[in-house]
């Protein structure tokens, strides 16, 4: 994060001198085949799309996977079915008596040596990342690490989870808790995330003794098979059964069996709001567990006495990095009246700064939206809030004349803070301002949506920011403080509340949502008391 907040800052000071877009007309020649080649993939043949502890075809559809940044097919990757998905399942079930066995510390070592796998090939995948997945390099690189840095948080963890001992009111007797893996996870993760949120999971379940069968995006299988490429090989260097990271490409009709199959004890979802309803509903339905992240409609909210060159140039990298496909990207802007006019100034310098190019291209802030559906939801929505009585500030255009899926970072100007368009969460570069008078109206207005991912303040008052950071301040899971919204650290938990779902993945206690909690009584007496005082004789 902090090589590209450096141009980040650069893009907003460089803003105050231009008006007028900036971005690269032209797409850097590609190595397609030898970035492919570096991470084990091929453009040649079909990529195979199923890993059950060996590499399968699969016998679904043939994919092709396509540069977002030109909308060139990359490779193809043969599609697992349901069928499959069944079997990837009862491989990681067969799989797990003999990694389960296993000390926690001797897993951690496992995972230990995964993340120096990951530090040797971060180049080859943060490559393979960015062509499938439209993200810039630095970026992809920034995601890699931060699969690397949860494997070195789990190490830990594998020398440091323990129970308790409690004190039992029964003479002779000890209460105590004790931590068991859960037995298989399921995870289904996005396609703006696809290393690091399985890396979330994967590290702190391994080393909890779980087995896994993993279903990527259907749009970044690529990413998907280089991952477990890299991590199946540890596996086999141990002698370990690498089933224990089964992983199935495909589509929804996969994803359904993943999370309606019974043997899964934990079913991690990634993804929207809407499907992420779905997925609670089947698996509650068969009383299985859920980690839910879903949608987030996050706001930066800026008070009169903020340090305005630290909002602006948050305010730039939280809504336009990642071309605004994070689940934490800043899509509103609740600005005090008495600075806004200032901001907004200096947000239309920084924004048309900002280098729009291909992700691979250096100098590139602003890559390409992942699919043709995207650029389609960009565009009816920049419609939405002109209908709405919203002022376009700055972009609002596809840019047609780049080849691939561009579109401009817009500046949306709202009338009020609960139009429809601004309660709305669209994965793009749409960042919806609006104003406040007070402190008060600014929570209420950052509480009034869905979602409760992530939301920030911008203020130097004590005060205020102890109100936020409390029970009368903002309702979001990740609460910051003259931050932006995105590029959390790995060592808190992530997650959100409302309709973001619930779940909490990488640091902190999340290592809980993978174990299950045993409360154990233990009577080394010879007499047999009963809990409470209850006498039945």
């Amino acid at each position: 994060m902090a090589s590209l907040m450096k141009a980040t800052r650069a893009a907003s000071q460089a803003g105050r001198a231009l008006g007028a877009r900036a971005m690269s007309s032209q797409t850097p020649q590609i190595d397609v085949e030898g970035i492919l080649a570096n991470a084990g993939l091929t453009a040649k043949d079909v990529n195979q799309g199923v890993f059950t502890g060996k590499w399968q075809q699969g016998k679904g559809q043939e994919y092709t996977s396509l540069d977002p940044g030109t909308n060139n097919g990359i490779a193809s990757v043969s599609y697992g079915t349901p069928e499959q998905m069944e079997e990837a399942i009862a491989a990681a079930k067969e799989a797990w008596p003999e990694w389960a066995k296993l000390t926690m510390p001797a897993r951690g070592d496992i995972v230990r040596q995964i993340g120096d796998a990951l530090r040797e090939n971060l180049e080859s995948l943060s490559q393979v990342l960015t062509l499938e997945n439209g993200k810039i390099l630095p970026e992809a690189r920034g995601e890699v690490q931060e699969f690397v840095d949860i494997c070195d948080y789990a190490l830990g963890l594998s020398r440091s989870i323990n129970g308790s001992i409690l004190p039992s009111e029964r003479p002779d007797h000890m209460l105590m808790e004790q931590w068991n893996p859960r037995g298989l996870v399921g995870m289904i993760t996005a396609f703006n995330f696809p290393v690091a949120v399985a890396g979330w999971n994967l590290a702190l379940s391994l080393v909890a003794g779980n087995t896994h069968v993993w279903k990527g995006s259907p749009t970044t299988p690529l990413t998907s098979i280089a991952l477990t490429k890299v991590m199946a090989e540890v596996l086999e260097r141990n002698n370990i059964n690498p089933a224990i990271i089964s992983m199935v490409c495909g589509g929804a009709d996969v994803g359904h069996t993943l999370c309606a199959d019974r043997r899964v004890d934990l079913l991690s979802f990634t993804g929207s709001t809407k499907v992420g309803r779905e997925v609670g509903v089947t698996v509650q339905s068969r009383f299985g567990r859920s980690l839910l992240e879903l949608g987030g409609n996050n706001a930066i909210v800026v008070m009169d006495d903020a340090d305005l060159e630290m909002v602006v140039r948050s305010v730039l990298f939280a809504s336009v990095g990642t071309a605004g496909q994070r689940c934490t990207t800043c899509r509103r802007l609740v600005l005090h009246e008495d600075v806004y006019d200032e901001v907004v100034e200096r947000l239309k310098k920084a924004y048309a700064s900002v280098r729009i190019g291909h992700p691979l291209q250096d100098g590139t802030l602003c890559g390409p939206l992942h699919t043709k559906q995207a650029v389609e939801n960009y565009t009816k929505m920049i419609e939405q809030a002109k209908a709405e009585g919203c002022t376009i500030l700055h972009g609002g255009n596809v840019l047609s004349d780049l080849p691939g899926n561009f579109v401009e970072p817009t500046l949306v100007e709202c009338p009020r803070p609960d139009v429809g368009c601004i309660m709305t969460e669209t994965f793009a570069p749409i960042l919806y301002i609006t104003k406040c008078k007070s402190f008060e109206e600014a929570i209420a207005i950052n509480n009034s949506v869905s979602q409760g991912l992530s939301s920030s303040v911008f203020t130097r008052d004590p005060s205020k920011i102890f109100k936020w950071i409390g029970p009368f301040g903002s309702d979001t899971g990740i609460i910051n403080v003259n931050i932006p919204t995105n590029g959390a650290e790995i060592g808190g938990a992530f997650g959100g509340e409302k309709e973001t779902g619930g779940g909490r993945e990488s640091g902190s206690d999340a290592w809980k949502q993978y174990m299950r909690r045993s409360t154990i009584t233990m009577n080394y007496g010879t007499e047999l008391p009963l809990a409470q005082g209850i006498k039945f004789e």
